[in-house]
């Protein structure tokens, strides 16, 4: 017992010290658990030997990434993208495997390590590619759709993997019967858990719900998880399959984005833990000596991958620029590659060299992805002429909408808070030119006869056929940190005097962002929270006008830019007496109340200079209500006016 505590100390210890680090010098915190299990794993200080418990533990692991997947598995994605998954994705996966097989047989590996060895480098990492596509805001164009859907199929194609890998550990004469006896037990497993689960799960669910109890929720998803994964593994499958097929039926029904929050914490540490057990595996010293070997496999998976993905994509998607973008950002491993590593290692499909070899080259080339996905239209471009054309021709576009517009406003990002902002501009006769990198968002701008255009904000020469040097401001409205700095960046450069707002979620990159050259940042959570307070100190009877000093005051305080006006805030509002103010009052219509039943026309309130702001009846507001409303028993009248007003129109409700 006093043993087994002391590793678990070391492994935490170790684990929380390096991900700190980690997490200062801004890497993933992927990279920290790798960096744990070389470090105290049996080929490097040895206090952690590489035993049966511990693998265990990171089996846990694997279940919930499985989950987890299962859970974010959407049929209704996959039906929209079909072509792209089924025909895309499944091409890339078959033919990278059909390769890798081939080139395992000329350096003399068994066909089976070799097809083992095809699947685990068929797969690319979701987590590096989605966040990378997230963050530079490429999720929805044309390279980013398409790496979606061939990563959607990938995720698919472990489920299968997961069945046949360990079935090729058995005697060659047994194979085709072991295989086909996996392949029976796991469609019968899915045809049961899939038709009878799904009519199960949504009413169980509804049980648990009702009960209300945060810790039975929990419970019962843990329960549903690990029961479904011992049952595939009764059945002879994996764990982690029967995870997989817990979160698709969960995510079909209306709990998954509560489980799914639940269950992070436990995902997180437990995934931690499978990273840890991975970088154990790594012995350095083979490392070393096979260093030449490693970067060749390293080239190897990267350009042949980078070049299968390009040109399937090239020949069912058709435009080469798109296709080599598509190709550079899945050219590196991912972490269901490291899964399905551990199984062909336990299955002892690759010997000692070979699994040093594959593994290194899977980690450097994860390192590598974040960089190969930053210049990768930088990569293309070299490559390809017909992404000269498309981005010369996507900024003649921008150039012909700036052309002759001066002291317009930049707008940066068209969402929501884009729009608006132009809406504003709109109805101050002010010009404005909006870049947005959502493809269906500009086009129906522009069926709206807006001024939006396709283009990424973040990129020199965008902002400049955007008419920056004509420009009277600029706005960035998106909340992308290390984009709103680029664009900063070329502003500082090209027109230093050229005021530039950014929006940003709360205040922690404020003093960067200032820093880098804006004239102010607006922060989404402060702002939220002036306009909550504001609310509640109206709803609570404080006067109209004193509301008002007080969220100017706030913003003159945040804001440089109203500074100026506190001073004239203050004169204006602050001598007016509380009793010659303006505020709100609640009042509830009783069963003996004189005006329910009476039209609102009818109580009069007009000649005691009183407002009805809104009526609440039911729970349900309506602003700005009617005259001929018909005042009802419960209905809860917003009155605004002067103090005693405001009295005499509350007896007035009552008492008539």
């Amino acid at each position: 017992m006093e043993s087994s505590l002391s590793l678990v100390l070391i492994l935490l210890a170790t684990a929380v010290m390096v991900v700190v680090l980690c997490r200062t010098l801004h890497l993933p915190a992927m990279l920290g658990y790798l960096a744990v299990g070389i470090m105290i794993g049996p080929h490097a200080l040895a206090w952690i030997p590489d035993a049966p418990d511990t693998r265990h533990l990171a089996e846990f692991g694997v279940v919930f990434l499985m989950f987890s997947i299962g859970l974010e598995f959407s049929l209704t994605r996959l039906m929209t993208m079909k072509r792209t998954v089924f025909v895309l994705g499944g091409a890339q996966v078959l033919a990278t495997m059909v390769l890798v097989m081939g080139g395992a047989a000329l350096f003399g590996l068994d066909w089976r390590a070799g097809l083992a060895l095809g699947g685990v480098l068929a797969m690319s990492s979701t987590a590096i590619v989605s966040k990378m596509l997230v963050e530079r805001a490429e999720l929805n164009l044309p390279y980013g759709q398409q790496m979606m859907g061939v990563l959607l199929f990938q995720d698919l194609a472990v489920v299968p993997l997961l069945i046949i890998i360990p079935a090729l550990a058995s005697n060659p004469e047994d194979l085709y019967t072991t295989l086909g006896d996996a392949m029976l037990k796991a469609a019968l497993v899915l045809l049961v858990l899939l038709v009878f689960g799904q009519r199960v799960m949504r009413p169980w669910f509804h049980i648990v719900a009702r009960q209300k109890s945060s810790e039975l929720f929990m419970l019962n998803v843990l329960f549903i998880t690990l029961g479904l994964a011992y049952l595939t593994d009764l059945a002879g499958l994996s764990l982690a399959l029967g995870a997989f097929i817990a979160g698709m039926l969960i995510s079909e029904t209306e709990y998954r984005y509560q489980v799914e929050e639940d269950i992070k914490p436990f995902r997180d540490v437990l995934l931690g833990l499978f990273f840890v057990t991975i970088g154990m595996k790594l012995d350095l010293g083979s490392v070393a000596g096979n260093i030449g070997w490693i970067l060749l496999a390293l080239a190897g998976l990267i350009l042949f991958k980078a070049l299968i993905v390009a040109l399937l994509a090239r020949v069912f998607e058709g435009d080469w620029g798109v296709a080599l973008r598509s190709g550079i950002g899945m050219a590196q491993a991912g972490e269901f590659g490291f899964v399905l590593l551990t199984l062909a290692d336990g299955a002892h499909l690759l010997g000692g060299e070979p699994m040093q070899i594959t593994l290194a080259a899977m980690l450097l080339s994860m390192l590598a992805a974040p960089f190969l996905i930053q210049y990768g239209e930088t990569i293309a471009r070299h490559f390809s002429a017909a992404e000269w054309t498309n981005r010369a021709m996507q900024i003649h576009q921008i150039a012909i909408r700036s052309m002759g517009s001066s002291g317009h406003v930049i707008i940066c990002g068209y969402g929501r808070s884009g729009s608006t902002l132009a809406r504003f501009l709109e109805n101050e006769n002010l010009h404005f030119i909006a870049l947005d990198l959502d493809s269906r968002r500009v086009h129906e701008a522009l069926a709206a006869k807006k001024s939006v255009v396709y283009g990424d904000a973040a990129k020199r020469e965008v902002l400049i056929a955007a008419g920056l040097m004509r420009a009277k401001a600029l706005v960035v409205t998106y909340k992308d940190k290390h984009s709103a700095l680029a664009i900063l960046r070329h502003v500082k450069e090209l027109r230093p005097d050229l005021p530039v707002v950014v929006r940003t979620n709360d205040d922690t990159h404020v003093g960067a962002l200032k820093e880098a050259g804006a004239a102010e940042v607006v922060a989404e959570v402060l702002e939220g929270s002036v306009m909550l307070a504001s609310q509640a100190l109206l709803m609570a009877g404080v006067p109209l006008t004193r509301v008002i000093r007080r969220v100017q005051e706030s913003r003159a305080r945040r804001y440089a830019a109203f500074s100026g006006y506190l001073r004239a805030v203050r004169d204006d509002l602050g001598d007016a007496s509380d009793n010659l103010q303006p505020r709100f009052l609640s009042v509830l219509l009783r069963t003996n109340s004189a005006a329910a039943g009476k039209k609102l026309r009818d109580t009069g309130l007009d000649t005691l200079n009183v407002e009805v702001n809104a009526v609440r009846r039911r729970g349900v507001r309506g602003a700005q209500p009617s005259e001929e409303m018909l005042l009802q028993e419960g209905d809860v009248l917003v009155l605004l006016g002067l103090p005693e007003a405001l009295q005499q129109a509350e007896a007035r409700l009552h008492k008539g």
